[in-house]
């Protein structure tokens, strides 16, 4: 029998500059879930990777005086770099620059062109630079600059410029009706809902025809059949979704998961769908818009100085140790904050003191009076049956979470096993046991490892390394470890190797 099949996406970052804790937790967040799915019997496909065009790129080539290609070669290295410190499990990292791509875009331009959603004219507006975004004066907001003079910035506080040029129209105007029956007959197509407010109310208030070329530059995939044009970035952007399933009429989609910034949510759910339904192409699933991620409350800006390398955070504090404090502390949908002091608090009390003292404490007393042999279990007293009830409660609520992309709510859970586990070991002592009961001290050993196991099996989404260190440990096998097998305790009497701790107390010294 096949597996089902789950194709999931990151946005992909614009290397113009340095990946910064954003693309860490938006490329930790998308892994958790891909792994999830592997783990509980889909045929996953992920993808990843970056955006070349445009013209922030062709500016900051000028600028380094290099040839833009040379340019992004450069500049793409860290982003790649990072997701594979961080345990990224792409399938693919794509690049826009890649020759698949630029066909697939050019493919995609003719059969919006074949069902006549494209014209010639010209463009006079508010253009951003820097978020390669088109804005109507509505949209705008008046700041001061520090001369005090008033000017305008886009709805992200980026600076508009007046642009006025010749250029290639998308009829996203007609496409109004039919993207709000698509949001009213599919709700869950925009998640979470405050995205679906927000972009069904933008759409609802009208929409403009879409600028969708540029002449004033050239660095971007020529618009076929007018090459004095090059496309609009972002229709360049988004196609690397169908590009990655395969092409326009590719094996992986529909998408069934694109996880993106909540700043970029218009394009992917009033834009990209129209550029579809144009195209005659299936649409994603759902759009997950998470939030903005805060260094001690405050949004990360060169101006400010708190801008973190996340390559530096997770050499610093470990990868695992990152990733759960990331996905524990933000609720996932929403802006959270993270700092030194909240991560070192955070990991030592739930991975030191919770899931690596629970490990260390039952594999130590196996090594010392089992000689390391998984121990029998025994008849479920009532100490067993409780704790059986708490973690069938426990697992049901994660996985609910999980599948409700609640991944917070999800580390609740397995934290809610971890203590249970922990009552129920302190509760029945099986040190004081040794002296007196060795048999139900096995029993009580027996159980509090099993427990264990299944709390690592469910926390290997979020911590894959330590988990499989943990899992070695245990004595589970490696092709035990999804969740097929999470009923199906380690055998009586499989020798266990020699206990080490994984998950070491940390402090900000280091």
């Amino acid at each position: 029998m096949s597996k089902p099949r789950f194709y999931v996406t990151t946005a992909i970052a614009y290397p113009n500059g340095r990946p910064h804790m954003g693309h860490a937790y938006e490329a930790i967040a998308t892994d958790v879930i891909a792994r999830f799915k592997r783990l509980d019997g889909h045929d996953v496909r992920f993808l990843t990777g970056t955006d070349e065009h445009g013209l922030k790129i062709d500016q900051a080539a000028r600028a380094a005086g290099m040839n833009p290609q040379a340019y992004v070669d450069q500049m793409v290295a860290p982003f790649r770099a990072l997701d594979e410190q961080l345990g990224i499990s792409f399938d693919r990292f794509i690049r826009t620059t890649d020759a698949d791509h630029k066909a697939l875009v050019q493919a995609l331009w003719q059969r919006m062109a074949a069902n006549g959603d494209l014209y010639l004219g010209r463009y006079e507006g508010w253009y951003s630079v820097r978020d390669e975004a088109y804005y109507d004066e509505a949209e705008l907001v008046e700041a001061q600059d520090a001369a005090g003079a008033t000017i305008k910035l886009s709805p992200q506080g980026t600076p508009v410029e007046w642009t006025v040029e010749e250029s290639w129209f998308f009829k996203l105007s007609a496409y109004q009706e039919r993207l709000l029956t698509l949001y009213d007959s599919n709700p869950a197509f925009i998640q979470p809902q405050s995205r679906f407010n927000e972009m069904r109310a933008f759409v609802a208030g009208g929409l403009s025809d879409l600028s969708v070329s540029r002449t004033s530059f050239s660095w971007g995939i020529p618009v076929p059949g007018d090459e004095r044009h090059v496309m609009y970035v972002w229709l360049d952007a988004l196609a690397n979704y169908l590009t990655g399933a395969g092409g326009l009429d590719g094996e992986w989609w529909p998408a069934d998961l694109h996880i993106v910034g909540k700043d970029v949510v218009r394009f992917h759910t009033v834009y990209w769908p129209a550029f579809l339904m144009s195209a005659g192409i299936a649409l994603p699933k759902t759009v997950f818009g998470h939030g903005f991620l805060l260094n001690r409350g405050e949004k990360m800006s060169k101006t400010l100085g708190n801008v973190v390398d996340p390559a530096d955070m997770a050499t610093r504090f470990g990868v695992d140790r990152l990733r759960w404090y990331l996905c524990r502390e933000v609720p996932f949908g929403e802006d959270g904050s993270y700092s030194d002091e909240a991560i070192v608090e955070r990991t030592n009390a739930d991975l030191a003191n919770g899931i690596g003292n629970l490990a260390q404490r039952s594999l130590s007393m196996v090594a010392k009076n089992l000689g390391g042999l998984m121990p029998v279990r025994g008849q479920p007293g009532d100490s067993e049956l409780r704790l059986k009830e708490a973690f069938h409660a426990g697992t049901e609520a994660y996985f609910a979470a999980m599948n409700a992309l609640a991944l917070h709510k999800a580390l609740d859970a397995i934290m809610g096993m971890v203590t249970a586990a922990n009552g129920y070991f302190a509760e029945n002592a099986p040190w004081a046991l040794a002296k007196t009961d060795t048999v139900r001290m096995a029993e009580v050993l027996a159980a509090t490892l099993d427990a264990t196991r299944r709390i690592v099996l469910l926390a290997q989404p979020f911590m894959p390394a330590s988990t499989a260190a943990l899992l070695d440990q245990l004595g589970v096998a490696t092709d035990a470890r999804d969740f097929s097998g999470f009923n199906t305790p380690v055998e009586a009497g499989t020798q266990l190797p020699a206990p080490a701790g994984v998950f070491p107390r940390v402090t900000l010294d280091g």
